[in-house]
């Protein structure tokens, strides 16, 4: 291609409103360049983005890898993206990438991990949210046998009960407001529960549910001296947690979970890009198909992209790029 050839990309431009744009592709000499096949909507983070709910303090802590722009607008926002290598060492190569949604983009070679074969392509966008949801069970260290309570059963809470379940002897559940999620809990192999419903004493719990109620739930699930990971990011949104009650006489543990630390009982022999590539092969199964709860083309995002976000029933959301 030539140098700075321009490629349709989509851009938040202001609260509540995104556009296609163009955006240069001008790769250095280490890059390689990327046809796009799919992208996926992170819809809680990208739902913050939309709003401009980023606080200020974290401008610079919330920037995706590849991501172009400033907080709170204009930016081009992002970090799934499923292509073929059209130039660079690994043509020819189906990569994932933490590049937004971008019809052609260039990056450092370093940056585009090969999707095994066992991976469609289509279900690849599904990688950023696993290695969160990997990042979350080593912050919750679940140990065979632990009783596993996951509350919120989004893409992240899902994918990390799916990753709890198979842990021997675990007994893990997914706990969601919406009673629909039961059909999705059974096919990862959880169980499920409404959270009045929800079973107590949990060794663990994670919370990804992102509301107040939910972190409510979590800590009234906890069993005595057990862990409570918060997975959630509220953004600027404050929160309130209750820490009266039975909270010190349990002698619980509440531990952030963020991602874009490697833990650091892991850092040492762990990096991003190892982790990433474990994401990846552990969306060898057909079963997490059904986190994909929608599909759209790339030229009808501006118009889709809102009501995308605001959907409760959204999981991960695939952006399909027809070239």
């Amino acid at each position: 291609m030539r140098a700075g050839e321009d490629s349709p990309a989509l851009w938040i431009t202001a609260p509540r409103r995104a556009e296609i744009r163009p955006s240069q592709v001008s790769p250095q000499p280490d890059d390689c360049v990327i046809d796009t096949l799919y992208t996926g909507i992170s819809r809680g983070t990208e739902r913050l983005v939309y709003e401009g709910q980023i606080p200020e303090s974290e401008y610079q802590t919330m920037r995706a890898p590849l991501q172009e722009g400033e907080f709170p607008f204009p930016v081009k926002y992002g970090y799934s993206a499923v292509g073929r290598v059209a130039q660079g060492p690994q043509a020819g190569q189906v990569v994932f990438a933490l590049h937004p949604h971008q019809a052609r983009f260039a990056c450092p070679a370093a940056m585009a991990v090969p999707v095994p074969d066992t991976v469609p392509p289509a279900r690849a966008v599904l990688a950023a949210n696993m290695e969160t949801a990997l990042s979350i069970l080593w912050d919750a260290q679940v140990q065979p046998g632990d009783r596993v309570a996951v509350v919120g059963a989004g893409t992240v809470g899902a994918l990390a009960g799916y990753l709890a379940a198979r842990i021997p002897g675990t007994e893990t559940c997914l706990i969601d407001l919406a009673p629909e999620r039961a059909a999705l809990a059974n096919a990862l192999g959880c169980g499920f529960a409404p959270p009045g419903e929800a079973p107590g004493g949990a060794d663990v719990v994670i919370h990804a549910s992102a509301s107040d109620a939910g972190l409510a739930t979590a800590l009234a699930l906890a069993g005595t001296e057990a862990t409570v990971i918060e997975a959630s990011w509220f953004g600027a949104r404050a929160t309130t947690v209750n820490l009266g009650g039975a909270f010190h006489q349990r002698r619980l543990r509440l531990i952030a979970s963020q991602v874009g630390r490697i833990p650091a009982h892991r850092a040492a022999r762990w990096s991003h890009r190892r982790r990433l590539e474990m994401a990846l092969h552990l969306l060898d199964n057909p079963a997490l198909d059904a986190l994909i709860s929608g599909e759209s083309t790339f030229a009808d995002l501006p118009r889709d992209y809102g009501a995308i976000l605001e959907a409760p029933g959204t999981l991960c959301h695939r952006v399909r790029h027809d070239g």
